[in-house]
């Protein structure tokens, strides 16, 4: 890819971005559940269209100065499918009791659109477009709004898909290849949003 070609897309990104001062990176987990080979076969636990949000993480990046300014990290409680399937417990880290006593999708909801109040003017990212179709479908199993409702959405991975040639699968290896520091646990949304805003901020500065 030649450097005039990286530097157009990098224009484009930023005209983008121009009309915000900020850019929340947000990561989700969500129920899941898959046989492995060594199982015996069964029917699923939880099907992809019964998918729910488990925990959002979101990290505030200030567009001006390129620095994080502010986290949020919820757990939140399953309603179609409140019992944790080993398979997403072992892939996420996050324990029953963590969804257990956590707030539904629509009181997650209150909780951070209180927090983004603090932070107006701004868009969000995610690695891909998973993130977006999770909060529609959230949405539309609490009969409520999408918690980022309104606000427009930018998948981080095809602005790193124009900038590199390397192209890695995961987000981790996407990390490491940009020579950065893994942060954290994989597929933790607080985690991973901090990851994503590290490429963020490695492709804009």
């Amino acid at each position: 890819m030649s450097i005039e070609a990286k530097l157009l897309h990098l224009q484009a990104i930023q005209n983008l971005l121009a009309p915000y001062r900020y850019l929340y990176c947000v990561d989700l987990e969500a129920t899941c559940d898959e046989v492995d080979d060594s199982e015996s076969p069964r029917p699923l636990a939880v099907f992809p269209d019964q998918m729910e949000t488990i925990e959002i993480g979101l990290v505030v990046i200030d567009l001006e100065t390129l620095e994080i300014v502010d986290e949020f990290q919820r757990f939140v409680r399953p309603q179609i499918n409140p019992i944790l399937t080993g398979f997403c417990k072992e892939l996420t880290s996050i324990l029953q009791a963590d969804v257990d006593s956590a707030g539904t999708y629509v009181e997650v909801g209150q909780e951070i659109g209180a927090f983004i109040a603090r932070y107006p003017n701004a868009a969000w990212a995610s690695w891909g477009d998973y993130d977006a179709r999770q909060l529609e479908r959230d949405a539309g199993f609490a009969a409520c709004p999408s918690l980022l409702e309104g606000l427009p959405h930018f998948n981080t991975r095809k602005w790193h898909a124009g900038m590199y040639e390397n192209r890695p699968k995961s987000l981790k290896q996407t990390v490491e290849s940009l020579g950065l520091v893994w942060q954290g646990t994989y597929h933790r949304g607080i985690d991973d949003a901090r990851n994503v805003a590290s490429i963020v901020k490695e492709i804009l500065a």
